[in-house]
């Protein structure tokens, strides 16, 4: 028969949560690794509380509270900084954060994935002639190969960081938007897509600050904000324009590093036999 005073305990508050989580963590870590001082008598496993908000420059008797449960507020700088001393994870990160109700920003997620790894830098290489390019949510371009540069008619190397974005391309960039044939029909489905994927992101500051940069530089793009359409990312055959390969129709195929929040890879293969000798024509020369 099951206890009847555990089947009527509710369930814990985030609060409550949060604060079992940082003791977990506190208790976890071995002071000696973190180059704190070895005390002979520690009365409880990991670091005490004390060392916490010290590592965190936050007071004592406040990160007490925060894990003992109790309903106070804490800044995205203060979690970050708590994160950090408690040496989480980025998946760590983001639970502390979702459980202190916070948005874990997505320039942070960013500083962990900035650089594209090796073996993607290898996968894209590997897949030319075939045009190849690798995504955040945010459609920040985190890689591409050969190929996809020259269907695109972009060179992205020569570009700012902050400008090394699909959507700020579409709207900005003369060459990337000569590149698609078909732009009355991609472009409100690019930014369907984008409003979509910001729904995740609300109250980020650099998804904001991206949308209000668009919204500054491209009446195009204001028109179409305002239509309030939302699309999901989906496999379609997508047409191109070169100068001197002509029209080509592609099918884009997405895959993701993760099931969740991962990078995208779009891989472009030939729809039909003209599209694959045009194809052959923009990679070899």
């Amino acid at each position: 028969m099951p206890n009847a005073s555990r089947a009527e305990t509710p369930e814990k508050s985030g609060s409550r949560l949060l604060g079992d989580f940082l003791r977990s963590r506190r208790e976890s870590l071995d002071p000696v690794r973190l180059g704190l001082p070895r005390m002979r008598h520690r009365r409880t496993p990991g670091l005490r509380r004390e060392e916490v908000a010290q590592l965190a420059d936050v007071g004592v008797t406040w990160y007490t509270w925060l894990e003992q449960g109790r309903e106070i507020k804490a800044s995205a700088k203060t979690l970050s900084a708590i994160a950090a001393a408690l040496q989480c994870n980025e998946a760590e990160t983001q639970h502390l954060f979702r459980l202190a109700g916070q948005v874990y920003p997505a320039s942070q997620a960013a500083k962990a994935c900035a650089k594209l790894s090796a073996h993607t830098r290898i996968m894209l290489d590997s897949l030319n002639p075939l045009p190849a390019v690798v995504q955040n949510q945010r459609f920040d371009i985190m890689g591409h190969n050969q190929a996809w540069a020259r269907l695109m008619n972009v060179d992205v190397e020569t570009l700012p960081q902050e400008q090394r974005n699909c959507m700020w391309l579409a709207f900005n960039h003369a060459g990337w938007r000569s590149a698609v044939a078909d732009w009355e029909e991609v472009m409100p489905h690019m930014v369907a897509m984008f409003r979509a994927q910001m729904g995740e992101h609300l109250g980020d500051p650099h998804w904001e600050d991206f949308l209000e940069r668009l919204l500054t530089s491209s009446a195009e793009f204001r028109d179409t904000w305002q239509r309030y359409e939302l699309r999901s990312i989906e496999n379609r055959v997508k047409y191109f324009s070169h100068p001197q390969a002509g029209r080509l129709a592609l099918r884009q195929n997405n895959w993701w590093s993760a099931p969740r929040n991962g990078d995208r890879l779009l891989v472009y293969i030939p729809d039909d036999e003209a599209s694959a000798a045009a194809l052959k024509i923009i990679t070899t020369n």
